[in-house]
């Protein structure tokens, strides 16, 4: 184990790996690929309806801001990009044979492009303000087993990021999460939702002013409640400042559809203190299977 994990170089032991699995395949009839197609939770199609997942995405495209610029992101991202700076366990992320890992969430992608531009923005003007705004929906795999019926190994996320640099005042983080909220009211009024709800979980008391001046950016909204969530359990470790859930309303319950908050990943991938990074995650199928429970 210690000479496959530090004894050799990454280029020796992808040469490795892809001989093993190369003489794998080769055993392999097509009976057998057929047994593991029947069996393998993480390459059976989706249940939900392709319709109903595009429309949804489709709306939330539509609501999005038009300073966000949507990318394309590969399937596939370097190894540990979703451990080194997100403290995601790799036992739950699929690697490959090749240095890299499937990607498992946007964000992690989008993070890495957003401060690779602030890092250029930065080389020309150290003092650059300027934030980067990106969004991607992707299918992304994870690896660890979930309980419920519906919960699959592979499903659609819309992420959204801004990254900048703090301005002081908590200026950054209240403009950018209110932008976020606003973009999440606005798409799953879009995507078909009566009601939306959206929990606010000040994770630091130097963030609470984050919070207070966002009252008058979100009252008004129709069909949008604004609650604090002070006793939220998940996120904290993963989050800084500021986290939040979006719950969709459906007959006389609200599901959640929608997850983020601030996170230090922009610092430690650009080695500079300064730099702030917002992250928003949509789930996709999640949205679309709780509005096509809803009354129409």
């Amino acid at each position: 184990m210690d000479l496959l994990t530090d004894g050799m170089s990454g280029s020796d032991l992808t040469t490795l790996l892809l001989e093993v699995f190369r003489g794998r395949a080769d055993r392999l009839s097509p009976a057998e690929v057929m047994r593991r197609y029947r069996s393998d939770r993480f390459v059976a199609p989706a249940p939900i309806s392709f319709t109903a997942l595009r429309r949804t995405e489709d709306a939330l495209v539509s609501a999005l801001p038009d300073d966000f610029e949507m990318l394309v992101l590969a399937p596939v991202l370097p190894l540990a990009a979703h451990s080194a700076v997100a403290t995601v366990d790799p036992r739950k992320v699929i690697a490959t044979v090749r240095g890299s890992e499937v990607a498992a969430d946007p964000t992690n992608a989008l993070a890495l492009e957003a401060s690779l531009r602030r890092s250029l923005a930065l080389a020309a003007d150290p003092r650059s303000t300027t934030p980067v705004r990106l969004a991607a929906s992707q299918r992304v795999t994870r690896a660890q087993h979930f309980n419920g019926p519906g919960m699959l190994a592979h499903f659609q996320i819309f992420g959204l990021v801004t990254a900048g640099r703090d301005t002081g005042n908590r200026s950054f983080e209240h403009q950018q999460l209110a932008e976020h909220l606003g973009f999440a009211a606005r798409s799953l009024a879009a995507a078909g939702a009566r009601r939306t709800r959206i929990q606010l979980t000040c994770l630091e008391d130097a963030s609470r002013p984050i919070i207070e001046r966002l009252g008058g950016d979100l009252t008004g909204l129709p069909g949008v409640a604004v609650l604090e969530d002070p006793d939220r359990t998940t996120g904290r470790g993963y989050y800084t400042d500021v986290c939040f859930k979006i719950y969709a309303g459906v007959e006389d319950q609200y599901l959640e559809v929608a997850d983020g908050g601030f996170v230090e990943w922009s610092q430690l991938l650009t080695g500079n203190r300064k730099e702030r990074l917002l992250i928003s995650g949509f789930g996709v199928d999640r949205l679309a299977e709780t509005l096509a429970l809803s009354p129409t």
